[in-house]
């Protein structure tokens, strides 16, 4: 190899490192050229010293530490630009980055609106928003969700076929959604509202991966995009609701009727276009402030340890078994979700190089603690099921404890061994991502199969 081919793989390797870097939304240009500075003067001097120049770069990046750190450092060293990121100003140094942050804004706006007129064409075939809530209660997620999967698709450009592949997805649960003669009354009905909705939600993470699909850490950051998304939806839900709560008030005070225009037009029109907007700013403001995922299992995730723990030390001192009807059987459902949500969101956001600590033992303790309730719930269930038979809503229920049964033992059984240093870390975070696909197998089974099973009970 000539001198110059040297330097030119070196130059290659700035290049990569540089992309590398510029990634991150809290380092600017002038960032970029700071570190690059910094990292080529560690090279120079490691190569006087007669180092090779790719011994010099690894080291020499090496000792300049992880990216996470040099991008904590920075926005604290600028704390002023971070509330400059937070608001809508764009990237005033950075002419590139504040060109897409203009584009991304309006392939949102584009969305939103889509998502807002897709929800009021109903009406021009005589389904009033307020006068068909069966229609509206299923069909709900298919005025919102694609928009939402068509702006992630415009913001990671995949192939034809991805792209293909999504819609034919989104058509077929518009298919199943008003294929089936429901009666309002049905079980099928209240099925196919809430388990379709999470059917085509995880079309929405095949959209988010679409730039990397066999990436396990882009299924992650799936995860803790689904949870920072749920936040943002309910914090702009919170705050539609005061601003619904004002424009009753001051309608009201001038003697004008406002119920129709609120009803029929803001809460579906607003409420579509929110769940486009909440994945923007995800999208948009991931990385500028410290992410929700590690502050809200640091609260949480003690706080129902020491609930599940407390539960079943009361059902062996009392020695009563769980009275399982409908409403108990949704609310254990929803116990175990949140569990397998606080196990997905921690691994989210932990750094996979971390050594075990205290707060891995408490999550094994949770994990643990909700796999003994979930198997006494299916021992109850299993019991009732033989004594009265079989409906969609037991055996929807039974299948999905089923399904979290068989992640939440082999989640334990993986931090168990991560605890005892006998395992690591990337075990733990790349089953939960292989998992992914079970989940979304039985919500499908559960819409396209349940309903007609049943005779549409």
């Amino acid at each position: 190899m000539t001198v110059t081919d040297g330097k030119d793989e070196l130059e290659a390797q700035f290049a990569q490192w540089r992309e590398y870097v510029r990634r991150r939304p809290e380092l600017v240009e002038s960032d970029a050229d700071e570190l690059e500075d910094h990292l080529r003067g560690s090279v120079d001097g490691l190569v006087s010293k007669g180092l090779a120049a790719d011994e010099a770069f690894l080291i020499a990046v090496k000792r300049m530490g992880g990216l996470d750190d040099l991008s904590r450092e920075f926005a604290r060293e600028h704390s002023e630009r971070l509330w400059k990121q937070l608001m809508f100003t764009g990237d005033a140094g950075d002419p590139v980055r504040r060109s897409r942050s203009r584009r991304d804004v309006l392939a949102m706006l584009v969305c939103a609106f889509g998502a807002a007129v897709s929800v009021k064409i109903p009406e021009l075939f005589g389904r009033g928003f307020n006068d068909d809530g069966l229609f509206y209660s299923i069909n709900l997620a298919l005025f919102a969700l694609p928009w939402l999967a068509g702006f992630l698709l415009w913001r990671r450009r995949p192939g034809a076929g991805v792209g293909g592949a999504l819609a034919a997805l989104f058509v077929l649960g518009a298919v199943v959604a008003n294929a089936y003669p429901l009666d309002e009354d049905s079980q099928s009905a209240g099925l196919m509202a809430t388990h379709l909705p999470i059917a085509l939600w995880l079309v929405v993470g095949l959209a988010y991966v679409s730039d990397d699909l066999r990436s396990a850490r882009r299924r992650m950051d799936f995860i803790r995009f689904t949870g920072e998304w749920f936040v943002y939806l309910v914090l702009m839900g919170l705050g539609g609701g005061v601003l619904i709560a004002f424009l009753y008030g001051i309608f009201d005070a001038i003697d004008v009727e406002s119920d129709t225009v609120i009803g029929n037009w803001v809460i579906p029109c607003g409420f579509v276009a929110a769940t486009v907007v909440a994945g923007w700013l995800v999208e948009a403001k991931q990385g500028v402030i410290e992410n929700i995922a590690p502050v809200l299992t640091r609260i949480f995730t003690p706080l129902f340890t020491v609930a599940l723990l407390a539960f079943l030390i009361t059902i062996g001192w009392n020695g009563r078994g769980i009275d399982i009807d409908r409403e108990t059987l949704v609310l254990f459902d929803l116990l175990l979700a949140v569990v397998l949500g606080l196990l997905l969101y921690s691994l989210s956001a932990r750094d996979p190089q971390a050594p075990r600590g205290p707060f891995d033992v408490l999550q094994l303790a949770l994990v643990v603690s909700a796999l003994v309730i979930d198997a006494l719930v299916l021992y109850t269930m299993a019991g009732r099921i033989a004594e009265y038979g079989t409906t969609p809503n037991n055996v929807a229920a039974l299948g999905e404890n089923i399904v979290l049964l068989a992640n939440l033992a082999w989640s334990a059984w993986l931090l168990l061994r991560f605890v005892r240093r006998r395992g690591t870390f990337p075990a733990i975070e790349r089953w939960q991502t292989v998992y992914l696909p079970v989940y979304a197998l039985w919500f499908w089974t559960v819409v396209l199969l349940l309903p007609p099973l049943f005779s549409f009970r």
